[in-house]
């Protein structure tokens, strides 16, 4: 008798992980923004869990670096300052500016290949109206607009963002919902990889320096504390050239 081929079934998500992915949920669609507190009783009773499974939650989510525990306020949202954005943006943006010296015009079909698919999925994201997945799946097109260079190293690096990254996106998507649905996002997107398949570096450089990532940076330092003389100075520049 031969072996049987079927696939394994894999057991259903425990409370204690479904209550953790509604929990990023609320971070990455900036429902949850940097610094808020969770409060277990409000969010408890919005998830529908008891309180074991959401404080279990919580306890993956801190190990993810998602929140951490202050013993005056309980848990937050993992805060950030004015000058932790000015690092995470400025690296950011050379980093990909690096990827794209390097790798546009792209020589591999399948790196090209994968940013599509990464499109593909971001679109659908957009479509189905959810922001969370949209944050994630802007970050994970992003990450393939990188991999075009071919440079593992490089890629590393920016991956290594990737926690800080995406709740910069989220306040980002927060700040642009009044203009921008979650398609026009998609759309902003679609643009970048247009000029990808086009072999345009320059063009992929003007789009990424205009690619409206840093909307949220208009208010950010009235929401933020801890801006020191390289972050305001930056902040400074970025909204005059954001004006202008």
């Amino acid at each position: 008798m031969s072996a049987p081929s079927g696939r394994p079934i894999e057991a259903p998500p425990s409370i204690t992980q479904l209550a953790a992915s509604a929990l990023r949920k609320m971070i990455f669609s900036g429902e949850l923004r940097p610094g808020d507190r969770v409060v277990e009783n409000q969010v408890a009773s919005v998830l529908g869990v008891s309180k074991p499974p959401l404080r279990e939650a919580l306890r993956v989510l801190e190990l993810e670096g998602l929140v951490v525990r202050s013993p005056r306020r309980g848990v937050v949202v993992t805060p950030l300052t004015l000058h932790d954005v000015y690092e995470i943006v400025t690296l950011r943006h050379d980093l990909e500016r690096l990827a794209v010296d390097l790798g546009v015009p792209c020589r591999a079909p399948e790196r090209i290949e994968r940013c599509r698919e990464a499109y593909a999925d971001l679109e659908r994201a957009a479509q189905d109206g959810d922001a969370a997945a949209v944050t994630e799946r802007g970050f994970a097109f992003h990450v393939a607009v990188v991999g075009l260079a071919g440079h593992g190293r490089l890629e590393e690096s920016y991956r290594a963002l990737a926690l800080q990254l995406r709740l910069c996106m989220a306040m980002n998507r927060r700040a642009r919902r009044s203009h921008e649905t979650l398609v026009g996002d998609a759309l902003r997107h679609r643009r970048i990889l247009e000029l990808v398949e086009a072999g345009d570096a320059t063009a992929v450089h003007d789009e990424l320096a205009h690619h409206g990532d840093r909307t949220f940076l208009l208010e950010v330092d009235k929401a933020f504390p801890g801006g020191s003389p390289e972050s305001l100075a930056w902040l400074e520049r970025v909204r005059r050239q954001e004006a202008g």
